[in-house]
C-alpha cells in the first residue's frame, strides 16, 4: 500500500500548498547549514590547530593522527544518534526531534570554544574535547534523517529529488561558512590563532543555533507521520525493525553512502593536512579550493537533485562511483603539480563529480528506501553508519598510509575499494523515482 503526500492536500489552495513546502525545505536546509557548519569547523581546527593545543607531547604525525581520531569519535557518535533519534522521529514526530537535536548540536559546538587547552589543565583538556565532540555526534546523527524525512513527506512525487538536493545543500553552504570563518582566522599571527583565534568558529555557532531554532518552530509536522498517528501503525521498535526486517535495504544504503562520504573528507580534512605539510602549501590556498568547490556544489548539487528526477536515483550512483575510481591516482597527480589553477581546478571538479552527485539525491532516496513506520531511523541509521566508517576513519587511515608509505598510492587504493562498494550497492538498489511513498 501507498502515500503520497501531496494527495493529502488536494483540497488545499496550490498556491498555500506550495509555500507551506518552500516553507518546510526551508527549515530543513537551515538547520542542515548549521549543523554541517558546526561539524565541518570542528574538523578544520583537528587539521590544523588542534594536534598543537590538545595533543601537543607527541610526535607531529602522531599528535596529527590523534587530533584526527578525536574527529572521527564523532563520526562514531552518529549512528548512535541516528538510533536513538530515529526511533523517537518515527513514534513520536519528526518536528520535536528536530528540535531537540538542532539545539544538542549547538551546545556541543559552542562549549568546543570555551574549552581550556592542554597547556592550562592537561589531560582534561582532550578528554573534554572528545566528550563533547561524541554530543556533537550524536546530534548531527539524529538531524539529517530527520530533515530529509519532513521535506521527502511534504513533497509533490515528480519533484521529490529536487526538494531533497535543497536539504543536501546545507552541506556545502555550511563548508562555505566554516572555510570563510576560518580563513579569516587563518590570516591572523598564529600565536593568536592558538591563543584565542582558534575559538571564534565556535563561539559563533551560538548565533546561528537562535537563528535555526526560530525559524524551525513554526513548521508544521509531517503529513505522513499524523496520517500514521492517527491509523494507529507506528512501529513500536523501529530501529530493530529496521535491522531485522529490512537488512537488505539497510545495507545498500550503508553501501551507496560509503564511497561519498569517504571522498568528501578526504578532500576536506585529509587534503588539507596533506597539502599543507607534505607538499608544502599556504593553508589559504587550500582553504580557497574548497571554499569555491563548495560554492560551485550550491549550485550543482540541486542540478544533480532535479536530474534525479528525470533519469532516476540509480544513475546518478553509477556516474559518481566511476568517476571516483578514475580520479583516484589523478586526483594527487594534479595536486602535485603545485599551482594555484590546478590546485582549486582539481578539488572543483572532485567535489562535485566524486561527492555532489551521489550526495545530492541521498535526502530523497534514502528515506524512499524506506516504509513510513520506519523511515527516520532507516534513513539515519544507515546513513550515519557509512558516515561513521567513510567518514571518521578514512581521513585517519589515509593519513597513516601517506605518512607510513611515504606516498598516496595507498590511499588512491582504498577510495577505489569504496567507490566498488557504492558501485555494488547501487547494481543491488531499487529505482524509486517513479514510486508512491510506502505506507
Amino acid at each position: 500500500m501507498a502515500f503520497n503526500a501531496s494527495a493529502t492536500a488536494s483540497t488545499v489552495n496550490p498556491r498555500a500548498e506550495k509555500q507551506k513546502i518552500r516553507s518546510v525545505v526551508f527549515a530543513s536546509a537551515i538547520g542542515t547549514i548549521i549543523e554541517w557548519y558546526d561539524f565541518l569547523i570542528y574538523g578544520m581546527a583537528a587539521a590544523l590547530v588542534f594536534n598543537k593545543l590538545f595533543f601537543p607531547n607527541i610526535d607531529p604525525l602522531l599528535g596529527t593522527l590523534a587530533a584526527l581520531g578525536s574527529y572521527a569519535v564523532g563520526f562514531l557518535a552518529r549512528p548512535l544518534g541516528g538510533a536513538i533519534f530515529g526511533h523517537y522521529g518515527d513514534r513520536i514526530g519528526r518536528k520535536s526531534i528536530l528540535m531537540i537535536t538542532l539545539a544538542l548540536m549547538g551546545i556541543g559546538t559552542f562549549l568546543i570554544g570555551l574549552l581550556p587547552t592542554y597547556g592550562q589543565i592537561g589531560i582534561w583538556a582532550p578528554i573534554l574535547l572528545i566528550t563533547l565532540r561524541i554530543i556533537q555526534g550524536i546530534g548531527l546523527g539524529g538531524e539529517w534523517g530527520g530533515a530529509a524525512v519532513m521535506v521527502l513527506e511534504h513533497s509533490p512525487k515528480n519533484r521529490r529529488g529536487f526538494y531533497g538536493s535543497l536539504v543536501q545543500v546545507g552541506f556545502p553552504l555550511g563548508l562555505v561558512i566554516a572555510t570563510l570563518v576560518f580563513s579569516f582566522v587563518s590570516k591572523m599571527p598564529e600565536a593568536d590563532i592558538l591563543s584565542w583565534g582558534w575559538r571564534i568558529p565556535f563561539l559563533l555557532s551560538a548565533v546561528l543555533i537562535i537563528v535555526g531554532i526560530f525559524i524551525r518552530k513554526n513548521v508544521e509536522e509531517s503529513p505522513v507521520f499524523e496520517d500514521m498517528k492517527m491509523r494507529k501503525a507506528l512501529s513500536k521498535s523501529p530501529v530493530m525493525d529496521v535491522i531485522l526486517k529490512h537488512p537488505r535495504t539497510f545495507f545498500i544504503a550503508i553501501g551507496l553512502k560509503i564511497s561519498e562520504v569517504s571522498w568528501v573528507y578526504m578532500l576536506t580534512v585529509f587534503m588539507v593536512v596533506y597539502a599543507t605539510t607534505t607538499l608544502g602549501l599556504p593553508k589559504s590556498l587550500i582553504l580557497e579550493a574548497i571554499l569555491i568547490a563548495a560554492m560551485v556544489e550550491i549550485v550543482t548539487i540541486p542540478l544533480f537533485g532535479y536530474l534525479s528526477d528525470v533519469i532516476g536515483r540509480r544513475p546518478l550512483y553509477f556516474i559518481g562511483a566511476l568517476f571516483t575510481i578514475a580520479f583516484a591516482f589523478p586526483l594527487f597527480l594534479f595536486m602535485e603539480m603545485r599551482t594555484p589553477e590546478a590546485v582549486i581546478l582539481t578539488v572543483v571538479v572532485a567535489m562535485s563529480m566524486g561527492h555532489g552527485l551521489m550526495f545530492a539525491p541521498e535526502a530523497t532516496y534514502f528515506p524512499e528506501l524506506f516504509g513510513a513506520n520506519v523511515r527516520y531511523s532507516g534513513a539515519s541509521f544507515g546513513f550515519q553508519v557509512a558516515a561513521a566508517i567513510g567518514g571518521g576513519l578514512s581521513p585517519i587511515i589515509a593519513t597513516a598510509l601517506a605518512g607510513y608509505l611515504g606516498g598516496t598510492a595507498g590511499v588512491s587504493i582504498m577510495l577505489i575499494l569504496l567507490a566498488l562498494i557504492t558501485l555494488t550497492a547501487a547494481f543491488f538498489a531499487r529505482e524509486t523515482k517513479n514510486e508512491a511513498l510506502l505506507k
